[in-house]
């Protein structure tokens, strides 16, 4: 057929749906008329079946009732009637299915796309309904509606759908032109019967491109050619609005619109007829014949008629068909007269909004200005985003956020939180990781709160499988629960501060479901925050404003009206927010490079170096900061910022002060520094508390910001292997090679052990090793900016400085000067303590006035008396601890307003508040705090109280642990109580004696027995602490001589943590003491076998304890390793052991058994205890009855007396073995192993006092008596002056034995192998004679005494070439490696031996890494010698004497490197070559065929530099050689 013969077809069709009738919801209430209406819907084929239905008065209620016979007897086929009755009941379930969701659907509503816009950012919902109804001109400008399905095109080409599309949209468009109303239509929403009137269904679209170009064909196609521009102005290009699923996914699906607007100016007076078929493609098959009275055959004319668009000139039953078409054509004069005064309302109804003043204000909580919100932190609710709000959100990424709250599952992919992460650094988490399953502020650290913005997906997240999203029906059941766990974790006092921050509901979508999860967010921050003074809720537009205002009203009965914005746009919202910043904050930031050049830093990669606090080449620079504020801060005693530099850079302005240790750390230190040839160094500026050094340390900074890349380390807790990496990775951003980079200069304050200054040194090293990083200078330097309790105790160093309490002429100078500018513009001046101080030299005067001047009157009653108190025993004991501006206000019970912008926590203080500063505190949680200005005042204000007002240090502290109120839910509570643990537990450092902590002691004696009260109060606030258990142990037995209170404190202790081996150890040191107090006790009685029994028994536990101390450590060190721990080995456990053998030794000598007066046969008890001899055999051969008792006394106890001298001997050998041969891995003094060292030299001299006594009457029956007694002598000797172990002759080389001492012990052992059976000879002996002739050597070298060179070589080829046990073998190979390096002119028989020397190395450095396994991390091994130039015994240059050469003894890292460049050190040495290859040099040798892997002292000297030649030194230590001084050829 032709298109002309298919046009009355399709126009009944399409005028029978675009005029059908309504359709009741009910089917029962259908008339036959509706039936009839449905089946030829259903049965469009064959309208017969319509026609039979309707003929048999078949209504809805029938319809309903029908069975397939009641159909066949109609005489209908089966095939019909089948399919009648599928679609009956499809209906019927449909019907149904829609009964159930449109419970719901009055809250399901959503309003249409905004007329005449295209790129807004909005979305349907599957399955909502669109609360605007099907209908005719309302008043021209309000848009008519008209929907269709445009589903049941599955079956359809391509080209039969968009012909669908095309024609149902140029007839609405006529329609809507003729009648002069705006309009839409949209395709993808239903209507009834099928669907609910309105509802959202969606279509598919295959190419969006094909829709505009078809439907401009059309409108060209089907409009008269005369009309063709003006509809094409008229008619809006297709829009394509997304459809969502419920869960807030993306269904793929749209719904198209397209827009009419029949505006005045277009139309005029214009009607439009639209030709039933498309024109140009009728003219094209019809070669151009086709004629006008066809044309006008097929003309039609709509208008707009109520829910439909109606011909008035299609046929009817009137007996004058154009009639009402001619009484509409008059009046469209009018009509367009009507148009055009709705278009000039319409202009002029414009609305006014002071909406932009209520958002700064709201924002902020009243400063305006976002530098200085009442609000310090941030958190954002927020919906689905469309791509086109995005550009209008850059306000979102300037704002201090905590967290986000993000309910589109898909913004990972294409929405919110994939823009905001290429800006910013975020951290995605889901909802269950809030939970609170440990310590809150542990939580809130793990996920980095407060550090880095949290972004939580609270309905799921499509980019994490099996994280899918819910429908708003479901989301409260299956996620409500963890998502308000988030609420409850942000909201929570020790996580945010109360009151102070804002939760911002950002609505990108519409929300028009009564079960949208973001209402129940809403009142569950509402429930949190007792009310809407802290929820801001920003609306896009209007209608998404009325949509949340109405649910919330219905919901929950309140107005969210005077707490919303939603009278401005996004770009006028983004636009608002950005200038509540300061020039200085919305400005770039920079970093320098090489070449003066510079960087930009971008602010993610800002925000993901978080450990540091950078310091860029424009800081401040723009910045609007208050300078008054700021610089009165400083001088009252705040810490001072990079804005106090600033502005003292100013025109106008004084200098900032320079202490005279300025220039030599910016002009000497620093330059020296970076001379050396680690990838990591270190400078300590130790100062007393209070004298400028953290101000001196960022002066040098701010001085250097040009030319390092400066940073200061935010947290001194902060994980040092990530602070590694973040110092590596600020190194190298945008300087990728080595040649560019800049060094980063990083400023450490207040580490509490110089142990963490090297551990970080350390992972800096091993980050450049990891990444294989080359360097030819120093990358990373730290200025660690310390606390030193004692000027005395410290001494300066080259890289060491010390700022003391006392002021140079020239700095007194400045500081006056400094003042007369400073009252020209204060008049407050005289309040400036932090900066008078300095001005008084530290006038102690000075101070104490200031004390007692303002804690006048003052009263422990009070609550603020009470906080001050508090502050200064914190800050006195605590290096200047503070408290949290949330627990201050919780303490004084302060009902903080979130709008009030002025309430400062310092004015609370009243008259005090001069004595207090703020300060932030980067802890688990970042919070504001509160501190005392200076510690000198916090020592004068504690004074001052206990003399003035009889308050005590005790009744501080016993309030500290008691009140409740401090330990209440509130920001700084973990680090208030890791203060106060500190203040119990942490003894001074510099007074080894100390047997408790500063603050206990000072009890102690201000007020004795109030420190007992104080203990345990401490015990009860922290009862599940080990370490506070620990110390009420050590307080019993040290103290109160309590020893069962003491035991059971100390099991308590070690049931709270058994992997300690330092609680452990407290248990075994209790029985000691008891032990010990026992026996002083009974000093002046005679030893009963009772007595003896108990003593001995409590040695055995002793013991046993110590035995376990020992094993735990051990255990510990394992875990230590995994976890980069560097703490070192314990050796308390090897020492208690040692000690208890002592005091039996002391014991057994009272037993009137080894009395040497009552004994049967001379030393008795040293054969007793060497396992000479069994205590059976004394008892079988004494004759005397009354030592019976004591014999069943020692034999109970035999296994712990017998063999006490192999015991001791073993640990004597292990403990030289630790001390000797390894090191501290950085070259601070080791107190605690000088204490160990010298209880250990007790000990050992008692033990030679009875085992190394030289007397031969056991040889009085040998016939050789002279020999045998001369060499027993002589081995007690060696043993006496620890010369029977390799590790106790390598010790004579810096005890500074005296010569004549080692040439009795190289005679000695020359002696006794010459006069001892080969057969009897073991390998150590042989050894040995080999260590002590090289010992020997360095410390006498022309001694006749020394072996031949060729004999000692000799020697070891002969040990070496017999076999070797086990216990032999380390020290066996490291003399070999030392003595055996190929040189030119080898002995024949050492040449052989020389070949093997590189299995020699890997062998012993096996052996070491085999025995020291458990205690040689944290540490590294000893050099004892260094390869020289000479020949002989003089190859071997010893550490002394290298030391000596350059005048150091390594105490520093400067002179540890320098030392290497000094004349006589070159002269000395012997400068091998090698290859870099695997992080190890394979070093040359004379020999050519020998390559021996030598490690250099630091592995990061090696990145990059694979196959690299290199020069070196080489040192022996007994993990194998290394290479210092390495040159890179």
């Amino acid at each position: 057929m032709t298109e002309q013969s298919l046009t009355k077809t399709e126009l009944g069709e399409t005028e029978t749906e675009t005029r059908r009738m309504d359709f009741p919801d009910k089917i029962e209430t259908w008339t036959r008329d509706h039936v009839k209406e449905w089946a030829l819907k259903e049965h469009s084929a064959d309208p017969k079946v319509a026609d039979v239905l309707y003929e048999a008065e078949v209504d809805g209620a029938a319809l309903l009732l029908l069975e397939k016979s009641d159909l066949l007897e109609l005489g209908l086929k089966l095939g019909p009637a089948k399919v009648i009755l599928n679609k009956r009941d499809s209906l019927v379930q449909l019907k149904k299915d829609q009964t159930s969701s449109q419970c719901g659907q009055s809250s399901n509503l959503c309003k249409p796309y905004p007329f005449h816009r295209h790129h807004d950012a909005y979305r349907y919902i599957a399955n909502s309904i669109l609360d605007v109804p099907e209908s005719g001109a309302i008043n021209y400008i309000e848009p008519c509606h008209e929907f269709k399905a445009y589903i049941h095109t599955e079956v359809a080409s391509a080209e039969g759908k968009m012909k669908k599309f095309t024609e149902e949209a140029v007839r609405f468009a006529a329609a809507c032109m003729n009648s002069r109303t705006n309009g839409t239509i949209h395709f993808g929403v239903g209507d009834l019967p099928e669907f609910a009137h309105g509802q959202i269904l969606g279509v598919g679209v295959w190419d969006k491109e094909a829709f505009a170009n078809a439907m401009k064909q059309a409108v060209e196609g089907h409009f008269e050619y005369k009309h063709t521009e003006a509809a094409k102005k008229c008619i809006k290009p297709p829009r394509f609005v997304e459809v969502l699923n419920p869960d807030m996914t993306s269904s793929q699906k749209y719904v198209i619109e397209v827009d009419i607007v029949p505006a005045y100016d277009i139309c005029q007076e214009d009607v439009y007829h639209i030709y039933s078929v498309d024109m140009k493609r009728a003219k094209k098959k019809g070669k151009g014949k086709c004629k006008d009275e066809e044309e006008q055959k097929g003309k039609l004319f709509y208008i707009r008629d109520n829910a439909s668009s109606r011909d008035l000139l299609a046929q009817t039953n009137q007996r004058k068909p154009l009639e009402e078409y001619n009484k509409f054509i008059e009046g469209v004069k009018q009509l367009s007269l009507l148009r055009r005064q709705e278009e000039e309302k319409h202009l002029t109804d414009v609305k006014r909004s002071v909406q932009g003043s209520k958002l700064s204000e709201m924002l902020t909580g009243g400063s305006q200005s976002l530098d200085k919100s009442h609000f310090e932190q941030y958190v954002l609710v927020t919906n689905k985003s469309h791509v086109v709000q995005l550009e209008s959100l850059e306000f979102l990424s300037a704002m201090n956020l905590t967290a986000v709250l993000d309910f589109d599952p898909e913004s990972g992919e294409n929405g919110l939180c994939k823009y905001f992460s290429e800006q910013r650094k975020i951290n995605v988490h889901l909802p269950g990781r809030y939970k609170i399953i440990e310590a809150v502020e542990d939580i809130a650290d793990k996920l980095k709160l407060t550090k880095n913005i949290s972004w939580v997906f609270c309905n799921g997240n499509v980019s994490i499988q099996g994280e899918i999203p819910s429908d708003p029906d479901d989301w409260s059941t299956e996620k409500g629960a963890s998502v308000r766990g988030v609420v409850s974790l942000l909201c929570r006092k020790d996580v945010l501060p109360q009151k102070r921050f804002l939760v911002v509901f950002l609505l990108l979508s519409t929300v028009s479901d009564k079960m949208d999860p973001l209402l129940e967010i809403f009142s569950t921050f509402r429930q949190e925050l007792n009310g809407t003074e802290q929820i801001l809720c920003i609306c896009e537009n209007e209608q998404t404003f009325t949509y949340w205002r109405d649910l919330i009203k219905v919901r929950y009965g309140i107005d969210i009206s005077a707490r919303s914005i939603h009278e401005l746009s996004l770009a006028e919202i983004n636009g608002t927010v950005l200038s509540l910043w300061s020039v200085n904050r919305r400005s770039s930031r920079f970093l320098p490079c090489s070449a003066a050049s510079r960087v930009l830093l971008k602010k993610k990669v800002e925000e993901s170096l978080d450990t540091l606090n950078i310091l860029c080449v424009n800081q401040c620079e723009g910045g609007s900061e208050d300078k008054e504020l700021l610089e009165e801060s400083f001088y009252k005693g705040g810490k001072v910022s990079w804005w106090n530099f600033y502005f003292s850079e100013q025109p106008g302005s004084m200098p900032f002060i320079k202490r005279d240790k300025f220039d030599y750390i910016k002009d000497t230190i620093i330059p020296e520094l970076c001379s050396l040839r680690q990838a990591c160094v270190s400078f300590n500026l130790l100062h007393l508390p209070g004298c400028g050094g953290t101000t001196l340390a960022k002066h040098i900074l701010w001085s250097l910001k040009d030319k390092f890349r400066c940073v200061v380390l935010k947290d001194t807790t902060a994980d040092l292997t990530e602070v590694a990496r973040q110092v590596v990775e600020l190194l190298i951003y945008e300087s990728p090679e080595h040649s560019s980079r800049l060094p980063v200069l990083l400023m450490l304050d207040d580490f509490e052990e110089m142990d963490a200054v090297y551990n970080l040194r350390q992972h800096v090293e091993e980050e450049f090793e990891k990444r294989d990083l080359r360097f030819n200078s120093p990358q990373v330097i730290l200025l660690n900016c310390m606390r030193t309790e004692s000027l005395e105790r410290t001494e300066a160093t080259e890289d060491t400085v010390i700022i003391g309490n006392n002021l140079s002429e020239s700095e007194q100078r400045q500081f006056q000067k400094k003042l007369e500018e400073i009252e020209k513009i204060y008049k407050n001046a005289d309040t400036f303590y932090g900066f008078m101080i300095m001005k008084k030299n530290f006038s102690k005067e000075y101070i104490q006035g200031v004390a007692r001047n303002t804690l006048k009157n003052f009263s422990i009653d009070s609550k603020p008396a009470q906080l001050v108190a508090a502050l200064v025993l914190l800050d006195v004991y605590c290096n200047g601890a503070s408290l949290s501006v949330s627990l201050c206000e919780e303490f004084l019970m302060l009902q903080t307003k979130p709008c009030c912008a002025s309430q400062k926590i310092e004015d609370e203080f009243g008259k005090f508040s001069p004595l207090l500063t703020r300060c932030t505190v980067e802890a688990k949680v970042v919070y504001e705090a509160v501190k005392v200005i200076h510690p000198s005042v916090a020592e004068c204000c504690l004074q001052e109280l206990m003399t003035t007002y009889n308050v005590s240090r005790g009744e501080i502290m016993n309030m500290l642990l008691t009140n409740d109120a401090f330990y209440e839910c509130a920001q700084g509570k973990d680090k208030f109580m890791q203060n106060i643990h500190r203040m119990l537990v942490k003894r001074h450092r510099f007074e080894e004696d100390s047997q408790f902590s500063p603050v206990i002691q000072a009890i102690a004696k201000d007020t004795p027995g109030v420190e007992e009260t104080v203990l345990c109060n401490a015990a009860k606030r922290f009862d599940k602490d080990a370490i506070i258990s620990q110390l009420l142990a050590r307080y019993h037995y040290l103290k109160k001589k309590d020893f069962r209170e003491a035991k059971e404190w100390a099991r308590k202790a070690k049931d709270l943590h058994r992997e300690s081996s330092y609680i452990s150890d407290t248990s075994a040191q209790v029985i000691k003491h008891e032990l010990k107090y026992s026996i002083a006790k009974d000093r002046e009685d005679q030893m009963t076998p009772e007595k003896l029994r108990d003593y001995l028994k409590m040695a055995r536990s002793a013991r046993d304890a110590f035995k376990e101390t020992q094993d735990i450590a051990k255990k510990e060190m394992v875990l230590r390793i995994k976890k980069r721990d560097n703490t070192p080995y314990n050796t308390a456990g090897c020492l208690g052991e040692i000690q208890i053998a002592v005091i039996i030794m002391d014991i057994l000598e009272k037993v009137p058994v080894f009395d040497p007066s009552n004994s049967i046969r001379p030393n008795v008890l040293e054969q007793v205890l060497s396992g000479k001899i069994a205590i059976q055999e004394i008892f079988r051969n004494d004759k005397n009855q009354k030592h019976t008792e004591y014999y069943y006394v020692l034999e109970e106890f035999s296994e712990i007396i017998c063999h006490l001298k192999i015991t001791m001997k073993n640990i004597f050998n292990f403990l030289d073995n630790f001390f000797v041969n390894l090191r501290p891995r950085f070259s601070q003094k080791d107190s605690q192993k000088e204490i160990t060292q010298q209880e250990v030299l007790k000990c050992f001299h008692r033990y030679v006092d009875l085992f190394c006594h030289t007397d031969a009457t056991e040889f009085v029956k040998s016939q050789n008596l002279a020999v045998k007694a001369r060499v027993h002598q002589g081995w007690k000797y060696l043993e006496r002056q620890k010369a029977d172990t390799h590790s106790g002759l390598l010790d004579h080389l810096s005890k500074k034995t005296s010569g004549d001492v080692m040439e009795k012990i190289v005679k000695i052992y020359c002696y006794n192998l010459k006069n001892t059976s080969p057969q009897y000879i073991s390998v150590s002996a042989k050894v040995n004679l080999i260590y002590a002739n090289v010992v020997l050597t360095s410390i006498k070298p022309g001694s006749p005494s020394i072996l031949p060179y060729r004999d000692l070589l000799a020697l070891l080829c002969n040990v070496l070439g017999e076999p070797i046990p086990h216990k032999d073998s380390l020290a066996l190979h490291f003399i070999a490696a030392a003595l055996l390096w190929p040189e030119r002119n080898p002995l024949a028989t050492v040449q052989r031996f020389s070949e093997r020397l590189g299995s020699y190395v890997s062998q012993m450095t096996a052996l070491f890494w085999n025995q020291m396994e458990y205690v040689n991390f944290a540490k590294k091994p000893v050099v004892h010698f260094y390869l020289g130039k000479k020949q002989g015994y003089d190859r071997l240059v010893c550490r002394g004497q290298v030391e000596k050469c350059a005048g150091t003894d390594s105490s520093s890292q400067g002179k540890n490197e320098k030392m290497w460049k000094h004349a006589e050190i070159q002269r000395l040495l012997w400068r091998a070559k090698g290859v870099v290859q695997k992080k190890a040099i394979l070093a040359d040798t004379l020999n050519p065929n020998v390559k021996i892997e030598v490690s250099p002292e630091y592995k990061s000297q090696l990145s990059g530099r694979e196959w690299q030649r290199v020069s070196f030194f080489i040192g022996f230590s007994m993990q194998g050689p290394f290479a210092f001084d390495i040159d890179f050829q």
